[in-house]
């Protein structure tokens, strides 16, 4: 046998995208987003340092970073790029308003049923707000009464009731106590359980006897510490099956926990059978303000079985709460308030895939330098004005005016994912996340009159009954996050019940004129 040479190996390729498409470049590109995931779990877990890393801890930041590493795949911005994006798009959102034609009121008779079942639902709401804002403890206490608060709590603080013991749990120096005795104006025996344990998908609440309302009163607290944000940050759904209730039942996972949570408090220890024993004839009302808010509702689904009459009301609940079919569900027994352009209502995976995919269009599509956007923008936030005339994609009659793009589309996308398909489509990719909403009937609270005004200047507010469609984009503005403050929202239903004379406007056809990202 003559001797062979083995064939020579040709020149080596480099790695393109092409090979990306193939089963290797699938197990490349699912190695990166495990890399990427872990990236982000370790940036959560420097920021939650002072947390202890248990298993329930570990989970979270486990869950919490996936969520992160999936929403920012696809995308190279960079902080400068979203504050140019979000900059525009309040500017868009601002001159699309002020183009629109004015709303038209429709003047109702006092004995309208529908103003009138308006009018009680405010009422109640402003009632049951203070209880929703008393959960919140000493902080909110003290910063709603900077000049008398501290005071009135350091009477109370230091002292101790032997018989506190039995009812109030993780308040040591009971000026949480003192604040909520404060803040709503029961009696120490109108309490049943106060608790202030607070962990991980496990949030304070208390439970009274409302003796105006005929009401046993659960009230959860919203976000307050770094627990509860992550408790907020976990988005995932959870399977939520309720008996009677046809389509898919998802909600919410960190909010699903901490009504879990307190479900088995009230019931496995019997401080609903205690609250009812003391007053059979009273009816079950839930409440609670942000984190509390979603929580209340999922605790009402949860509880509504065996209280069939029980009402829920939800001061700025989360957007991305619940399901279709769950939401529509809640329409009897909870109802929503939302203040003006308040963020955490149209808060959701989905409407975040939305703002990103047009802050990409609109930064990549703009032909002003991005230092001129920031600074022109800064401006427009701090002192109004009339909103710049930056021509954009999203200004179809200014297209020929685009010549020299901020950003090239390469360099925002690395490659293409569930939430982008091409910057010049319309057509919102067909892989989204799942739509979720608003629990229940939303009463919509909004300023009459111009957005900006002076110091001076008396707010007055009108309120409506809205869709939850209304809130499925983001609204850009100053006021996204002061809208939210449970002091600003008792400050509105206060203005509205005392003043007899602000507008109520009973359609839901306005809801669909809110400006859309």
């Amino acid at each position: 046998m003559g001797n062979s040479r083995p064939p020579q190996p040709g020149p080596i390729e480099p790695l393109g995208v092409r090979d990306l498409e193939s089963g290797g470049g699938s197990q490349f590109l699912s190695t990166a987003r495990s890399l990427a995931a872990n990236v982000w779990e370790c940036r959560l877990r420097l920021l939650c340092c002072c947390l202890p890393q248990d298993e329930s801890h570990q989970a979270a930041f486990s869950s919490i970073s996936q969520l992160f590493s999936d929403f920012f795949s696809d995308t190279d911005l960079v902080p400068s790029d979203i504050a140019a994006g979000l900059a525009l798009l309040h500017q868009e959102q601002d001159k699309m308003e002020r183009s629109r034609d004015p709303e038209v009121l429709v003047s109702h008779s006092t004995s309208s049923p529908i103003e009138n079942d308006l009018q009680a639902e405010l009422e109640k709401a402003a009632h049951y707000m203070h209880f929703a804002a008393a959960a919140y403890g000493w902080p909110l206490y003290v910063f709603s009464n900077l000049c008398t608060g501290p005071c009135r709590l350091s009477r109370d603080c230091c002292r101790t009731r032997a018989a506190e013991h039995d009812i109030v749990e993780g308040d040591h120096l009971g000026c949480h106590f003192s604040s909520i005795l404060q803040t709503t104006g029961l009696q120490y025996r109108d309490f049943i359980y106060v608790c202030f344990h607070n962990q991980i998908y496990e949030i304070p609440f208390f439970v009274a006897l409302d003796h105006k309302m005929a009401a046993v009163l659960v009230a959860v607290r919203g976000t307050l510490s770094l627990k509860d944000a992550l408790t907020d940050l976990s988005a995932d759904c959870e399977n939520l099956l309720v008996e009677g209730v046809t389509g898919a039942c998802y909600a919410h996972k960190g909010m699903c926990q901490a009504a879990s949570y307190i479900y088995k408090k009230l019931v496995n220890d019997g401080i609903l059978n205690q609250a009812f024993s003391d007053a059979p004839e009273y009816n079950l009302v839930i409440t609670g303000h942000s984190l509390g808010a979603g929580t209340a509702a999922l605790l009402a689904i949860l509880l509504r079985s065996s209280f069939p009459t029980l009402q829920c009301y939800s001061f700025s609940p989360p957007g991305g709460l619940l399901s279709k079919a769950l939401a529509d569900y809640t329409k009897d027994f909870v109802v929503s308030v939302v203040l003006g352009k308040d963020l955490v209502p149209r808060l959701s995976i989905h409407n975040m895939e939305i703002l990103k995919r047009r802050i990409l269009t609109i930064v990549s599509n703009c032909n002003k330098p991005k230092y001129c956007i920031l600074l022109q923008g800064c401006w427009y936030e701090l002192f109004g004005g009339e909103p710049d005339d930056f021509p954009t994609e999203m200004e179809n009659r200014r297209e020929h005016q685009l010549s020299q793009p901020l950003l090239g589309e390469e360099s925002l996308i690395i490659h293409p994912s569930a939430s982008y398909q091409s910057l010049a489509s319309d057509d919102f990719p067909a892989h989204t996340p799942p739509h979720f909403f608003l629990p229940g009937r939303v009463l919509h609270i909004t300023e009459d009159g111009p957005s900006r005004r002076s110091c001076f200047t008396q707010v007055r507010f009108r309120a409506e009954w809205s869709n939850e469609m209304a809130f499925q984009s983001i609204l850009i503005s100053p006021k996204m996050l002061t809208d939210h403050m449970p002091d600003a929202v008792l400050r509105a239903l206060k203005s509205l019940c005392s003043d007899s004379s602000s507008p109520l406007c009973s359609s839901s056809s306005n809801s669909n004129l809110h400006n859309t990202v």
